[in-house]
């Protein structure tokens, strides 16, 4: 017999798992803010291992301009700059010996709209998943009332699919207006 549930279940987990990676990315897209999440990507090597900065450092935002990195190790300096030199994160290091710090530039007006577009094009990678979602919530549907299963209950399932997909759209739609007043926002 045919589990609905699960197959909804499964369904709404798979849309879930996208409206996550979508939240994940949106964090790690600066913002003119200083947020510890841009360098969540750079690996840097320590005593022969590449593993994530805040491994070896602590990341802390004391304003909103600027990310300070202390090292716990004082030969970890050379490499964390390095790191983050070789980074797509595109700002310098500064060094005081003590900690190091990155000042967040102001973003242009271009540089915002493009950003805008970027989260656009994320937001849209997050809806088309959705959909296959909730395509192959549909499918296994029809396929189950070739074995058995009623047209009513298919119908009723395939309404709860459709609401479920309603609600994970509104979620990236909130998302990417946030995310948006956030970039927008000067």
């Amino acid at each position: 017999m045919f589990d609905v549930k699960k197959c909804l279940a499964e369904s709404e987990e798979r849309m879930e798992m996208s409206v996550l990676h979508l939240e994940d990315t949106l964090a790690h897209i600066r913002a003119g803010k200083a947020n510890i999440h841009i360098l969540d990507e750079i690996r840097v090597n320590s005593y022969g291992s590449m593993v994530p900065l805040n491994n070896v450092a602590a990341l802390t935002t004391p304003d909103a301009r600027t990310i300070a990195i202390k090292p716990w190790d004082k030969q970890m300096f050379r490499v964390i700059e390095k790191a983050i030199i070789d980074s797509p994160v595109g700002i310098m290091p500064e060094n005081n010996g003590e900690l190091i710090r990155l000042s967040i530039p102001p973003l242009t007006e271009e540089r915002r709209r493009d950003l805008t577009k970027q989260c656009s094009r994320e937001a849209e990678e997050c809806k088309v998943a959705i959909r296959a979602a909730r395509r192959d919530g549909i499918e296994k549907l029809k396929k189950a009332v070739k074995d058995g299963l009623s047209e009513d209950n298919e119908k009723d399932a395939e309404a709860d699919l459709q609401k479920i997909h309603d609600k994970m759209m509104k979620k990236v739609e909130e998302l990417l207006a946030a995310k948006n007043k956030e970039i927008m926002t000067v």
